[in-house]
């Protein structure tokens, strides 16, 4: 690591972004790693983005920002942008590229966006590789084929070293995507019409919900892509309204405009259900749909804070130091954007133990992750695809305005 780039970002770091560590980047010669978080800090998926990036720097307060002789600084990052209200290609590309230019930084925390991931891990991929581990990402083909879910050369075509740098702890959408189609047979549910927002995570956990919803003899109405730049979804509500659906499913994230769309359906007279993943097991779908969102049924790929908190006394204490640094509420992905952060940490000791502080160090013992004790109330590891092995799914359901978990999903 040469000092002259160490200077150089520590003023890149002064002016720009907001930085977590001891004495800050450089500050203490060659001795500093850094990591990196890229996730939506605003823009409609900001409740969520905000909330990992957060909970990243309550990680390494946790954990001091020093490891050995080390100094480690934390850079939160937005992929979003103003003009596009979301995550953003161009920002989320340049993030991963200022990454990979820093010689010190060491992983990369995020994306919560599993299109943005996308254009990330092959970037990172060609730079050690670069450790990437996510608490948000949920798109299976990130990390495996799915024959009819996934596209072919996935997911070879992101990771053009042949070694893999992605790991995430989430379970991915093959299983929520299938959870959801079960419980709305278990509601009784026959008839689904479904919508997605043609992005990578809400068209791919929308694909396995038709998928399973056939196998289980729900009859599809139609299922369609929505324009998520429009702000008025009439044309849309009524031709749904029309078919008379038991339910309808929206494969999306709050960003996508679920509340203008649940707005639009009642404002039609649809009187059926409405359902979908946990992209929209946020703050923001709340405020946009506003009464609208009332008796809305949504999975999660894990517990809600509110399980969580009452499951895992690690869980507690994250939900209280949250609350108490930041005086809000953590949005659904905080718990596991601070899992995430603990597993890049527990890689970074392992490496300053060997004295091998590496990339190609970091990713080998992000991977080599088994039996982890973190905060979410159980033990797992990473496989070697970089998937989690923690499969848990839960209901919820929106009811007096608020979220509310309703048991662990089958």
């Amino acid at each position: 690591m040469k000092y002259k780039m160490l200077l150089i970002t520590t003023l890149v770091v002064a002016m720009a972004l907001v930085v977590v560590g001891c004495g800050g980047a450089g500050g203490d010669g060659n001795n500093t790693i850094k990591i990196i978080s890229s996730t939506p800090l605003t823009g409609g998926d900001s409740a969520d983005g905000i909330s990992m990036a957060n909970s990243a720097k309550l990680a390494l307060e946790a954990h001091g920002a020093k490891s050995g002789n080390y100094n480690i600084v934390l850079e939160t990052l937005d992929d979003a942008s103003a003009a596009r209200g979301a995550w953003d290609p161009d920002v989320e590309t340049s993030n991963a590229n200022k990454a990979v230019a820093d010689k010190s930084v060491m992983a990369y925390l995020g994306t919560y966006n599993s299109g943005a991931a996308k254009l990330s891990i092959p970037i990172l991929n060609a730079a050690g590789p670069m450790v990437m581990v996510s608490g948000g990402n949920t798109y299976a083909g990130l990390t495996k084929s799915l024959p009819g879910l996934t596209e072919k050369d996935e997911p070879g075509k992101y990771y053009p070293t042949g070694v893999r740098n992605y790991a995430r702890v989430v379970a991915p959408d093959d299983v929520q995507g299938a959870v959801g189609a079960r419980w709305a047979k278990e509601r009784g549910v026959t008839s689904v019409y479904i919508i997605d927002d043609q992005q990578l995570y809400g068209k791919g956990i929308a694909d396995v919900y038709e998928a399973t919803a056939k196998e289980l003899g729900i009859q599809i109405l139609g299922h369609e892509g929505t324009d998520t730049k429009a702000t008025d979804y009439s044309a849309l509500a009524t031709k749904i309204t029309n078919l008379n659906p038991d339910a309808v499913f929206y494969g999306a994230v709050s960003s996508s405009h679920a509340g203008l769309i649940w707005k639009a359906l009642r404002a039609a007279g649809y009187k059926g259900e409405l359902s979908g993943p946990d992209g929209m097991l946020s703050e923001n779908f709340l405020k946009e749909a506003g009464p609208d969102a009332e008796g809305t049924f949504l999975t999660f790929a894990g517990l809600p804070v509110e399980k969580l908190i009452e499951l895992s006394p690690e869980g507690k204490a994250w939900y209280e130091a949250y609350k108490k640094k930041f005086n809000q509420e953590p949005g659904a992905y905080g718990a596991y954007g601070y899992e995430a952060a603990l597993a890049v940490l527990k890689a970074i000791d392992n490496c300053v133990a060997k004295n091998t502080v590496t990339r190609a160090c970091v990713r080998d013992e992000v991977f080599a992750t088994k039996d982890f004790k973190g905060i979410l109330g159980t033990v797992w590891s990473f496989d070697p695809n970089g998937d989690t092995t923690v499969v848990t799914m839960s209901k919820n359901v929106v009811e007096n305005g608020d979220f509310k978990y309703l048991g662990i999903a089958q």
